[in-house]
Protein backbone atom coordinates (compact mmCIF):
# COMPACT_ATOMS: atom_id res chain seq x y z
CA UNK A 1 0.00 0.00 0.00
CA UNK A 2 1.30 3.66 -1.29
CA UNK A 3 0.02 7.28 -0.03
CA UNK A 4 -1.97 8.60 -3.00
CA UNK A 5 -0.05 11.52 -4.98
CA UNK A 6 -1.59 14.43 -3.48
CA UNK A 7 -0.76 16.79 -6.93
CA UNK A 8 -2.51 14.23 -8.56
CA UNK A 9 -5.38 13.97 -6.12
CA UNK A 10 -5.63 18.30 -6.74
CA UNK A 11 -6.01 17.83 -10.54
CA UNK A 12 -8.32 15.67 -10.06
CA UNK A 13 -10.46 17.57 -7.86
CA UNK A 14 -10.48 20.49 -9.58
CA UNK A 15 -11.80 18.86 -12.61
CA UNK A 16 -14.48 17.01 -10.78
CA UNK A 17 -15.43 20.55 -9.48
CA UNK A 18 -15.83 22.13 -12.49
CA UNK A 19 -17.54 19.43 -14.23
CA UNK A 20 -19.63 19.70 -10.80
CA UNK A 21 -20.58 23.28 -11.28
CA UNK A 22 -21.03 23.32 -15.25
CA UNK A 23 -23.22 20.07 -14.93
CA UNK A 24 -25.84 21.77 -12.25
CA UNK A 25 -26.57 25.18 -12.89
CA UNK A 26 -30.15 25.41 -11.61
CA UNK A 27 -28.50 23.96 -8.27
CA UNK A 28 -25.98 26.57 -8.11
CA UNK A 29 -28.52 29.50 -8.69
CA UNK A 30 -31.13 28.07 -5.71
CA UNK A 31 -28.56 28.11 -3.49
CA UNK A 32 -27.13 31.58 -4.74
CA UNK A 33 -30.51 32.95 -4.57
CA UNK A 34 -31.69 31.91 -1.06
CA UNK A 35 -30.55 35.31 0.47
CA UNK A 36 -33.25 34.99 2.89
CA UNK A 37 -31.97 31.54 4.20
CA UNK A 38 -29.10 31.10 7.15
CA UNK A 39 -25.74 29.80 4.81
CA UNK A 40 -28.16 29.90 2.03
CA UNK A 41 -29.80 26.46 2.55
CA UNK A 42 -33.01 25.33 4.80
CA UNK A 43 -30.20 23.70 7.50
CA UNK A 44 -26.55 24.64 8.20
CA UNK A 45 -25.46 21.23 8.06
CA UNK A 46 -26.57 20.94 3.99
CA UNK A 47 -23.53 23.13 3.29
CA UNK A 48 -21.27 20.13 4.07
CA UNK A 49 -22.23 18.69 -0.19
CA UNK A 50 -18.95 18.87 -1.47
CA UNK A 51 -18.56 21.36 -4.74
CA UNK A 52 -19.59 24.75 -3.58
CA UNK A 53 -23.48 24.35 -3.13
CA UNK A 54 -25.68 21.26 -2.71
CA UNK A 55 -27.85 19.69 -5.38
CA UNK A 56 -31.45 21.33 -5.64
CA UNK A 57 -34.04 18.37 -5.01
CA UNK A 58 -36.26 18.09 -7.80
CA UNK A 59 -38.05 14.67 -7.06
CA UNK A 60 -37.33 11.19 -4.81
CA UNK A 61 -38.79 7.58 -4.75
CA UNK A 62 -37.54 4.19 -3.91
CA UNK A 63 -33.27 4.52 -4.02
CA UNK A 64 -33.41 7.38 -6.58
CA UNK A 65 -33.16 11.50 -6.90
CA UNK A 66 -33.86 13.94 -9.66
CA UNK A 67 -32.03 16.88 -9.15
CA UNK A 68 -33.21 20.32 -10.63
CA UNK A 69 -30.80 19.79 -13.38
CA UNK A 70 -32.85 16.78 -14.53
CA UNK A 71 -30.06 13.92 -13.20
CA UNK A 72 -31.31 11.05 -11.71
CA UNK A 73 -28.62 9.73 -8.85
CA UNK A 74 -28.20 6.65 -7.36
CA UNK A 75 -28.70 7.32 -3.80
CA UNK A 76 -26.65 5.53 -1.18
CA UNK A 77 -27.20 8.56 1.01
CA UNK A 78 -31.30 7.91 1.95
CA UNK A 79 -31.27 11.05 3.74
CA UNK A 80 -28.62 9.57 6.20
CA UNK A 81 -30.45 7.03 7.19
CA UNK A 82 -33.55 9.37 7.15
CA UNK A 83 -34.66 7.21 4.42
CA UNK A 84 -33.62 4.28 5.17
CA UNK A 85 -37.54 3.07 4.16
CA UNK A 86 -36.84 4.05 0.25
CA UNK A 87 -37.98 7.78 -0.31
CA UNK A 88 -41.81 7.62 -0.38
CA UNK A 89 -42.34 3.94 0.00
CA UNK A 90 -45.87 3.09 -1.54
CA UNK A 91 -47.24 1.71 1.76
CA UNK A 92 -46.21 5.44 3.85
CA UNK A 93 -47.55 7.23 1.15
CA UNK A 94 -50.70 4.70 1.43
CA UNK A 95 -50.98 5.45 5.20
CA UNK A 96 -50.33 9.09 5.04
CA UNK A 97 -53.06 9.81 2.57
CA UNK A 98 -55.29 8.23 4.83
CA UNK A 99 -54.85 10.09 7.69
CA UNK A 100 -54.50 13.30 6.04
CA UNK A 101 -57.34 13.07 3.32
CA UNK A 102 -59.59 10.78 5.02
CA UNK A 103 -59.37 10.92 8.53
CA UNK A 104 -57.92 14.31 9.13
CA UNK A 105 -56.57 15.25 12.39
CA UNK A 106 -52.96 15.63 11.82
CA UNK A 107 -51.97 16.42 15.54
CA UNK A 108 -54.83 16.90 18.01
CA UNK A 109 -52.59 16.00 21.16
CA UNK A 110 -55.18 12.89 21.39
CA UNK A 111 -54.07 9.25 21.21
CA UNK A 112 -54.76 6.89 17.74
CA UNK A 113 -55.07 3.25 17.67
CA UNK A 114 -51.39 3.60 15.81
CA UNK A 115 -49.23 4.11 19.02
CA UNK A 116 -49.86 0.78 20.73
CA UNK A 117 -49.09 -1.29 17.51
CA UNK A 118 -46.00 1.22 16.57
CA UNK A 119 -45.10 0.47 20.48
CA UNK A 120 -45.95 -3.39 20.51
CA UNK A 121 -43.74 -3.90 17.25
CA UNK A 122 -40.49 -2.01 18.23
CA UNK A 123 -40.95 -4.20 21.80
CA UNK A 124 -41.08 -6.57 19.19
CA UNK A 125 -37.96 -5.50 18.06
CA UNK A 126 -35.68 -3.76 20.88
CA UNK A 127 -37.10 -6.04 23.90
CA UNK A 128 -38.19 -3.02 25.47
CA UNK A 129 -41.65 -3.35 27.42
CA UNK A 130 -42.75 0.54 27.29
CA UNK A 131 -42.34 3.21 24.28
CA UNK A 132 -42.48 6.99 23.95
CA UNK A 133 -42.66 9.22 21.02
CA UNK A 134 -40.77 12.03 20.04
CA UNK A 135 -40.33 14.07 17.24
CA UNK A 136 -36.52 13.12 16.14
CA UNK A 137 -33.61 10.58 17.94
CA UNK A 138 -32.20 14.09 19.44
CA UNK A 139 -35.48 14.58 21.67
CA UNK A 140 -35.55 10.79 22.58
CA UNK A 141 -32.11 10.76 23.70
CA UNK A 142 -32.56 13.96 25.47
CA UNK A 143 -35.80 13.17 27.38
CA UNK A 144 -34.44 9.30 28.30
CA UNK A 145 -31.32 11.10 29.42
CA UNK A 146 -33.40 13.30 31.73
CA UNK A 147 -35.00 9.71 33.18
CA UNK A 148 -32.30 8.21 33.56
CA UNK A 149 -31.04 10.82 36.16
CA UNK A 150 -34.13 10.82 37.80
CA UNK A 151 -34.18 7.10 38.32
CA UNK A 152 -30.72 6.91 39.36
CA UNK A 153 -30.40 10.40 41.66
CA UNK A 154 -27.33 10.61 39.60
CA UNK A 155 -26.10 13.74 37.53
CA UNK A 156 -24.02 12.78 34.88
CA UNK A 157 -23.88 10.44 31.62
CA UNK A 158 -20.98 8.63 29.88
CA UNK A 159 -20.28 9.09 26.44
CA UNK A 160 -17.56 8.24 23.81
CA UNK A 161 -15.60 10.42 21.72
CA UNK A 162 -16.59 11.03 18.64
CA UNK A 163 -20.11 9.29 19.38
CA UNK A 164 -23.18 10.35 17.60
CA UNK A 165 -26.59 11.33 19.44
CA UNK A 166 -28.05 14.02 17.34
CA UNK A 167 -27.67 17.65 19.03
CA UNK A 168 -27.80 16.32 22.96
CA UNK A 169 -25.58 19.18 24.47
CA UNK A 170 -24.05 16.44 26.54
CA UNK A 171 -22.84 14.47 23.97
CA UNK A 172 -20.29 16.57 22.51
CA UNK A 173 -17.38 15.56 24.89
CA UNK A 174 -13.47 13.90 24.62
CA UNK A 175 -11.88 12.12 26.77
CA UNK A 176 -9.30 14.55 27.96
CA UNK A 177 -5.87 14.64 29.67
CA UNK A 178 -5.69 12.72 33.32
CA UNK A 179 -9.54 11.51 32.30
CA UNK A 180 -10.82 14.93 32.30
CA UNK A 181 -13.94 15.56 29.63
CA UNK A 182 -13.52 18.35 27.19
CA UNK A 183 -15.65 19.42 24.13
CA UNK A 184 -15.52 18.46 20.82
CA UNK A 185 -13.79 21.16 18.74
CA UNK A 186 -16.62 23.09 16.88
CA UNK A 187 -18.99 22.18 19.31
CA UNK A 188 -21.41 25.89 19.52
CA UNK A 189 -21.59 27.33 22.69
CA UNK A 190 -21.88 24.60 24.85
CA UNK A 191 -24.39 25.65 28.04
CA UNK A 192 -22.30 24.93 30.58
CA UNK A 193 -18.59 23.03 30.73
CA UNK A 194 -19.10 19.67 29.26
CA UNK A 195 -17.31 17.81 32.81
CA UNK A 196 -20.19 19.47 35.00
CA UNK A 197 -22.95 16.67 32.70
CA UNK A 198 -21.13 14.55 31.23
CA UNK A 199 -17.84 12.09 31.50
CA UNK A 200 -16.10 10.41 28.03
CA UNK A 201 -14.86 7.49 27.65
CA UNK A 202 -12.61 6.16 24.66
CA UNK A 203 -14.35 3.07 22.59
CA UNK A 204 -12.96 -0.10 22.77
CA UNK A 205 -11.70 0.49 26.20
CA UNK A 206 -13.47 -0.97 29.35
CA UNK A 207 -10.36 0.19 31.43
CA UNK A 208 -11.39 3.75 30.21
CA UNK A 209 -14.81 3.26 30.64
CA UNK A 210 -14.18 1.69 34.20
CA UNK A 211 -12.09 4.84 35.67
CA UNK A 212 -14.96 7.01 34.67
CA UNK A 213 -17.82 5.07 36.30
CA UNK A 214 -15.63 4.99 39.73
CA UNK A 215 -16.95 8.03 40.24
CA UNK A 216 -20.25 7.00 41.38
CA UNK A 217 -21.66 10.10 39.46
CA UNK A 218 -22.97 8.41 36.04
CA UNK A 219 -27.01 7.76 35.50
CA UNK A 220 -26.27 6.14 32.17
CA UNK A 221 -23.68 4.92 29.65
CA UNK A 222 -25.32 6.68 26.46
CA UNK A 223 -23.62 4.86 23.29
CA UNK A 224 -24.25 3.25 20.12
CA UNK A 225 -23.44 -0.12 19.58
CA UNK A 226 -20.85 0.62 16.89
CA UNK A 227 -19.62 4.36 16.05
CA UNK A 228 -21.14 5.84 13.21
CA UNK A 229 -20.98 9.40 12.33
CA UNK A 230 -16.68 9.14 12.31
CA UNK A 231 -16.87 6.29 9.85
CA UNK A 232 -18.20 2.94 11.17
CA UNK A 233 -15.88 1.53 13.99
CA UNK A 234 -17.20 -1.65 15.12
CA UNK A 235 -17.08 -2.84 18.59
CA UNK A 236 -13.87 -5.36 19.60
CA UNK A 237 -15.14 -8.82 20.59
CA UNK A 238 -16.69 -8.35 24.21
CA UNK A 239 -16.71 -4.70 24.49
CA UNK A 240 -20.39 -4.68 24.63
CA UNK A 241 -20.87 -6.98 26.95
CA UNK A 242 -18.30 -5.35 29.11
CA UNK A 243 -20.24 -2.27 29.25
CA UNK A 244 -23.54 -4.18 30.42
CA UNK A 245 -21.77 -5.49 32.91
CA UNK A 246 -19.43 -2.60 34.07
CA UNK A 247 -23.03 0.00 34.15
CA UNK A 248 -24.67 -2.84 36.67
CA UNK A 249 -21.55 -3.39 38.81
CA UNK A 250 -21.34 0.92 38.81
CA UNK A 251 -25.56 1.22 39.46
CA UNK A 252 -25.51 3.27 36.14
CA UNK A 253 -28.11 2.36 32.95
CA UNK A 254 -27.50 1.21 29.64
CA UNK A 255 -29.00 3.13 27.07
CA UNK A 256 -28.17 2.26 23.57
CA UNK A 257 -29.11 4.32 20.23
CA UNK A 258 -29.86 2.45 17.46
CA UNK A 259 -30.40 5.37 15.35
CA UNK A 260 -27.59 4.33 12.89
CA UNK A 261 -27.54 1.34 13.92
CA UNK A 262 -31.37 -0.02 12.73
CA UNK A 263 -28.65 -1.11 9.75
CA UNK A 264 -27.72 -4.11 11.62
CA UNK A 265 -31.15 -5.57 11.36
CA UNK A 266 -35.02 -5.87 11.59
CA UNK A 267 -34.18 -5.51 15.30
CA UNK A 268 -30.78 -3.33 15.03
CA UNK A 269 -27.92 -4.18 16.78
CA UNK A 270 -29.72 -4.88 20.02
CA UNK A 271 -31.69 -7.99 18.88
CA UNK A 272 -28.46 -8.70 16.19
CA UNK A 273 -25.98 -8.68 18.78
CA UNK A 274 -27.78 -9.77 21.87
CA UNK A 275 -27.68 -6.49 23.71
CA UNK A 276 -29.15 -6.46 27.03
CA UNK A 277 -30.07 -2.45 27.88
CA UNK A 278 -32.05 -0.47 30.19
CA UNK A 279 -33.49 2.15 27.51
CA UNK A 280 -32.91 1.77 23.81
CA UNK A 281 -33.70 4.78 21.32
CA UNK A 282 -34.46 5.17 17.67
CA UNK A 283 -35.50 7.83 15.36
CA UNK A 284 -35.13 9.08 11.66
CA UNK A 285 -36.10 5.84 9.72
CA UNK A 286 -39.50 4.13 11.55
CA UNK A 287 -41.49 6.99 9.80
CA UNK A 288 -40.57 6.38 6.17
CA UNK A 289 -39.58 9.96 6.00
CA UNK A 290 -42.00 11.66 8.42
CA UNK A 291 -40.37 13.19 11.29
CA UNK A 292 -40.75 11.00 14.65
CA UNK A 293 -38.41 9.51 17.14
CA UNK A 294 -38.94 7.08 20.21
CA UNK A 295 -37.11 5.81 23.48
CA UNK A 296 -37.91 2.47 24.94
CA UNK A 297 -37.89 1.71 28.56
CA UNK A 298 -37.53 -1.78 30.64
CA UNK A 299 -40.92 -2.15 32.65
CA UNK A 300 -38.15 -1.78 35.92
CA UNK A 301 -37.07 1.66 34.42
CA UNK A 302 -40.79 2.37 33.43
CA UNK A 303 -41.98 1.30 37.24
CA UNK A 304 -39.07 3.56 38.74
CA UNK A 305 -39.93 6.54 36.72
CA UNK A 306 -43.50 6.11 38.26
CA UNK A 307 -42.50 5.81 41.69
CA UNK A 308 -40.62 8.88 41.39
CA UNK A 309 -43.22 10.96 39.77
CA UNK A 310 -45.63 9.95 42.43
CA UNK A 311 -43.39 10.97 45.34
CA UNK A 312 -43.32 14.10 43.59
CA UNK A 313 -39.52 14.53 42.56
CA UNK A 314 -41.20 15.09 38.83
CA UNK A 315 -43.79 15.84 37.00
CA UNK A 316 -43.47 13.80 33.52
CA UNK A 317 -47.18 15.17 32.54
CA UNK A 318 -47.01 18.96 32.21
CA UNK A 319 -43.27 21.07 33.31
CA UNK A 320 -41.20 18.59 33.81
CA UNK A 321 -39.37 18.83 30.47
CA UNK A 322 -40.51 15.44 28.78
CA UNK A 323 -42.69 15.79 25.80
CA UNK A 324 -43.62 18.30 22.96
CA UNK A 325 -47.27 19.15 21.62
CA UNK A 326 -46.58 17.45 18.13
CA UNK A 327 -44.97 14.46 19.86
CA UNK A 328 -46.60 11.46 19.10
CA UNK A 329 -48.66 12.79 16.68
CA UNK A 330 -51.29 11.01 14.59
CA UNK A 331 -49.62 11.70 11.06
CA UNK A 332 -46.06 10.45 12.43
CA UNK A 333 -47.63 7.35 13.57
CA UNK A 334 -50.12 6.37 10.94
CA UNK A 335 -46.27 6.55 8.46
CA UNK A 336 -44.63 4.60 11.42
CA UNK A 337 -47.13 1.63 11.42
CA UNK A 338 -47.15 1.17 7.32
CA UNK A 339 -43.18 1.37 7.19
CA UNK A 340 -42.56 -0.95 10.29
CA UNK A 341 -45.46 -3.33 9.14
CA UNK A 342 -45.05 -3.28 5.38
CA UNK A 343 -41.77 -1.66 4.43
CA UNK A 344 -38.67 -2.46 6.81
CA UNK A 345 -39.22 -6.62 7.38
CA UNK A 346 -37.47 -9.13 8.12
CA UNK A 347 -37.27 -9.89 4.52
CA UNK A 348 -36.14 -6.41 3.54
CA UNK A 349 -33.38 -6.31 5.86
CA UNK A 350 -32.12 -10.16 4.27
CA UNK A 351 -31.88 -8.29 1.44
CA UNK A 352 -30.39 -5.08 2.18
CA UNK A 353 -27.84 -6.95 4.26
CA UNK A 354 -26.76 -8.80 0.70
CA UNK A 355 -26.72 -5.83 -1.06
CA UNK A 356 -24.22 -4.31 1.15
CA UNK A 357 -22.10 -7.15 1.83
CA UNK A 358 -21.71 -7.13 -2.40
CA UNK A 359 -21.37 -3.39 -1.78
CA UNK A 360 -18.49 -3.95 0.67
CA UNK A 361 -16.87 -6.77 -1.62
CA UNK A 362 -16.52 -4.31 -4.21
CA UNK A 363 -14.86 -1.43 -2.56
CA UNK A 364 -12.41 -3.82 -1.15
CA UNK A 365 -12.00 -5.00 -4.62
CA UNK A 366 -10.93 -1.73 -5.62
CA UNK A 367 -8.81 -0.93 -2.48
CA UNK A 368 -6.77 -4.03 -2.93
CA UNK A 369 -6.17 -3.60 -6.78
CA UNK A 370 -5.03 0.11 -6.15
CA UNK A 371 -2.91 -0.76 -2.93
CA UNK A 372 -4.58 2.18 -1.32
CA UNK A 373 -4.09 2.27 2.59
CA UNK A 374 -7.74 2.61 3.27
CA UNK A 375 -9.92 -0.04 4.58
CA UNK A 376 -13.91 -0.58 4.65
CA UNK A 377 -16.47 -1.68 7.04
CA UNK A 378 -19.77 -2.80 6.99
CA UNK A 379 -22.95 -2.48 9.72
CA UNK A 380 -25.45 -4.64 8.27
CA UNK A 381 -27.34 -2.71 5.12
CA UNK A 382 -25.05 0.23 5.60
CA UNK A 383 -21.02 0.23 4.73
CA UNK A 384 -18.30 3.00 4.43
CA UNK A 385 -14.56 3.32 3.83
CA UNK A 386 -12.06 4.85 5.32
CA UNK A 387 -8.40 6.31 4.92
CA UNK A 388 -6.64 4.32 7.22
CA UNK A 389 -5.56 0.57 7.42
CA UNK A 390 -5.80 -1.47 9.70
CA UNK A 391 -9.26 -0.33 10.13
CA UNK A 392 -9.72 2.23 13.14
CA UNK A 393 -10.49 0.90 16.53
CA UNK A 394 -11.58 4.31 18.04
CA UNK A 395 -13.34 7.48 17.51
CA UNK A 396 -9.94 9.30 17.93
CA UNK A 397 -7.80 7.32 15.08
CA UNK A 398 -10.85 7.30 13.19
CA UNK A 399 -11.02 11.00 13.16
CA UNK A 400 -7.19 11.55 12.64
CA UNK A 401 -8.04 9.41 8.96
CA UNK A 402 -10.12 12.11 7.96
CA UNK A 403 -9.09 13.76 4.67
CA UNK A 404 -11.00 16.74 3.28
CA UNK A 405 -9.81 16.68 -0.36
CA UNK A 406 -9.89 12.79 -1.05
CA UNK A 407 -13.53 13.15 0.74
CA UNK A 408 -14.40 15.93 -2.16
CA UNK A 409 -12.86 14.22 -4.82
CA UNK A 410 -14.30 10.89 -4.17
CA UNK A 411 -17.65 12.47 -3.24
CA UNK A 412 -18.03 14.61 -6.71
CA UNK A 413 -16.50 12.07 -9.07
CA UNK A 414 -18.92 9.21 -8.06
CA UNK A 415 -22.02 12.42 -7.96
CA UNK A 416 -21.07 13.20 -11.35
CA UNK A 417 -21.03 9.85 -12.52
CA UNK A 418 -24.57 9.26 -11.52
CA UNK A 419 -24.22 7.96 -7.55
CA UNK A 420 -25.06 9.72 -4.73
CA UNK A 421 -22.79 9.30 -0.96
CA UNK A 422 -23.64 10.86 2.06
CA UNK A 423 -22.25 14.09 2.66
CA UNK A 424 -20.92 13.70 6.04
CA UNK A 425 -18.95 11.08 5.51
CA UNK A 426 -18.11 7.93 3.32
CA UNK A 427 -21.58 5.93 4.02
CA UNK A 428 -23.75 3.49 1.68
CA UNK A 429 -26.77 2.33 2.49
CA UNK A 430 -29.46 0.50 1.35
CA UNK A 431 -32.78 0.19 1.07
CA UNK A 432 -35.55 -2.24 0.46
CA UNK A 433 -35.47 -0.26 -3.62
CA UNK A 434 -31.85 -0.48 -3.68
CA UNK A 435 -30.87 -3.34 -6.53
CA UNK A 436 -27.91 -5.47 -7.68
CA UNK A 437 -27.37 -3.34 -10.50
CA UNK A 438 -26.99 -0.14 -8.16
CA UNK A 439 -24.17 -2.42 -6.49
CA UNK A 440 -22.66 -3.50 -9.54
CA UNK A 441 -22.43 0.08 -10.88
CA UNK A 442 -20.71 1.53 -8.17
CA UNK A 443 -18.58 -0.91 -8.23
CA UNK A 444 -17.51 -0.13 -11.67
CA UNK A 445 -17.71 3.47 -10.93
CA UNK A 446 -15.76 3.44 -7.44
CA UNK A 447 -12.85 1.23 -9.80
CA UNK A 448 -12.73 4.19 -12.16
CA UNK A 449 -12.28 7.09 -9.98
CA UNK A 450 -9.72 5.04 -7.51
CA UNK A 451 -7.94 3.82 -10.21
CA UNK A 452 -7.66 7.38 -11.44
CA UNK A 453 -5.37 8.42 -8.47
CA UNK A 454 -2.94 6.43 -9.40
CA UNK A 455 -2.83 7.58 -13.30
Amino acid sequence: MTPVDRARLRQLLAAEVADYSARNPRSRALHEAGEHLFGRVPMTWMNMWSGGFPLGLESAKGARIRDLDGHELVDLALGDTGAMAGHSPDPTLAAIRRRAEDLGGLTTMLPTEDAEWVAADLSRRFGMDRWSFTLSATDANRWAVRLARLVTGRAKILVFGHCYHGSVDETFALPGPDGSTVSRPGNVAPPVPLDLTTRAATWNDLESVEEQLRHGDVAAILTEPALTNIGIVLPEEGFLKGLRALASEHGALLMIDETHTFSAGWGGATTAWGLDPDIVVIGKSIGGGVPIGAYGLTAEVADAVTRRTERGDADIVDVGGVGGTLAGNALSLAAARATLGEVLTPEAFERMDRLATDFTAGVQAAIDEHELPWSVSRLGARAEYRFASPAPRTGAESAAAADDDLDAYLHLALLNRGYLMTPFHNMALMCPASTEADVTGHTAVFGEVTAALRG
